[in-house]
């Protein structure tokens, strides 16, 4: 299947492979690893309907396959503004309910949303071209939610420099 980082399936175990390298735990890995599964806000082809999440979660595991759902359910426009506070809103796309994560689950969701753009800005020129900026204000802005390994990636990759190497 054709997708902005190449192929879906390239890009799905490169994605597993940052999450890895980062020293994220094997399930967030997994979640990695199917994080498309669903669909998400900003790729609509599901790989699997939503009825038939328990197949899933037989492969990967329940708590791999809770965060493959609360990924795709995210309401991107209106989740990622607030998602760092402590009193975040988050709306779910699918039920349209809206309602305040855990932190875990919300530093988890960040991890993964950091190693999929991250992805795409590393193997996509125009993709960095066009999206780096907003991703380079999204990503300060979560900060506190992400790896230290994960803002260093972010910050070698987006962060612009001088001819010495030095940020701008």
């Amino acid at each position: 299947m054709e997708h902005p980082g190449g192929t879906l399936l390239a890009h799905l175990e490169r994605v597993r492979q940052r999450l890895s390298q980062w020293g994220a735990r094997p399930e967030l890995q997994l979640a990695g690893l199917c994080h498309a599964f669903y669909g998400t806000d900003g790729f609509a082809n599901a790989l699997l309907p939503l009825d038939r999440r328990s197949e899933l979660a037989a492969v990967i595991g329940t708590e791999a396959e809770e965060l493959v759902h609360f990924y795709a359910s995210c309401d991107r426009e209106v989740s990622y503004g607030t998602l760092a506070d402590e009193e975040a809103a988050f709306r779910d796309r699918f039920t349209g309910g809206t309602y305040t994560p855990p932190l875990g689950r919300r530093q988890d969701f960040a991890e993964l949303t950091a190693a999929n753009e991250l992805d795409l800005a590393r193997v996509n020129d125009s993709f960095r071209m066009e999206w780096g900026g907003e991703l380079l204000v999204l990503f300060t802005r979560w900060r506190p939610l992400l790896s230290e390994a994960a803002w260093q990636d972010m910050c070698d990759l987006l962060v612009l420099r001088d001819e010495e190497g030095q940020r701008r």
